[in-house]
């Protein structure tokens, strides 16, 4: 995992190059979930990002006016959002996640993270136990990600609770049961129920991590083993749908930062 000496050096460093690099602000909820196989296809694109950790101490969320590209939200294994074991940082996302929809800035909610998009931008989240689900997707639009999110796609979901998006919310893909599991809030802001870039190893650390452990762990585990090398091949064109309906590879604000240190300099 890609991780930074200070909050702000992701920022600063993408600013120095000699060309801007877009920048991702990654909120990281517990140790074993970080962004997987999706930190690959960011670095592939010159894409930087930088994990802010507040379970680890000091309660270190970015600043609103952090100069992000685009904000992520990931999932946090037994912690949710509807009351039975809420999220420390809880209150603090959903505003920090406000201010981000309200300046324009992508963002992408993950597991936890949809749950806290979709209070963010007027939905909720409903109670539901600690579950390991892994998932058929079906795509319910052709357009869905710039008709990048493939027809059918697995969703592997390790979460308490469950998030109901808006209702001006699009839905973009649907389990068998009709379950809301990919959707879109206005024009740069995507749900999804599972980690698009998640890795057997991630789920084993969580597994660890927590005292609280999902009925019939051992069993998913041994499905998402089988199914690695079709997650990876799934991931392709999911990132590059994403990247495209975020511009993450145009006008990055590092380039602002940039220039604002050359004007200091100059002045």
């Amino acid at each position: 995992m890609a991780e930074c000496k200070s909050p702000d050096d992701a920022f600063v460093l993408a600013s120095r190059e000699a060309q801007p690099m877009n920048v991702v602000a990654i909120v990281q909820h517990t140790s074993g979930e970080y962004l997987g196989l999706m930190e690959d296809h960011l670095e592939g694109r010159r894409i930087r990002f930088q994990y802010f950790r507040p379970f680890a101490g000091g309660r270190t969320l970015p600043r609103v006016d952090v100069p992000a590209d685009a904000l992520l939200l990931l999932g946090g294994g037994p912690w949710g959002t509807a009351g039975d074991r809420d999220l420390p940082t809880l209150s603090e996302e959903i505003e920090l996640t406000r201010a981000m929809l309200r300046r324009g800035t992508p963002v992408i909610g993950i597991g936890l993270g949809a749950q806290i998009l979709a209070i963010a931008a007027g939905g909720r989240s409903e109670r539901r136990e600690l579950t390991f689900e892994v998932l058929t997707a079906t795509r319910t639009r052709d357009d869905a990600l710039n008709g990048f999110l493939p027809e059918k796609f697995h969703q592997v979901v390790y979460m308490r609770d469950w998030p109901v998006p808006p209702s001006d919310a699009t839905l973009l893909a649907e389990d068998d049961a009709g379950r809301a599991l990919v959707w879109q809030v206005g024009d740069n802001a995507y749900g999804f129920l599972g980690n698009p870039g998640i890795k057997l190893g991630m789920v084993e650390d969580l597994i660890m991590e927590f005292e609280e452990v999902p009925s019939d762990a051992v069993a998913k585990l041994e499905e998402l083993r089988g199914l690695q090398i079709i997650l990876e091949d799934e991931l392709v064109p999911i990132m590059t749908g994403l990247v495209q309906c975020t511009s993450l590879m145009s006008s990055p604000r590092a380039a602002e930062l940039a220039s604002g240190e050359l004007d200091a300099e100059v002045i």
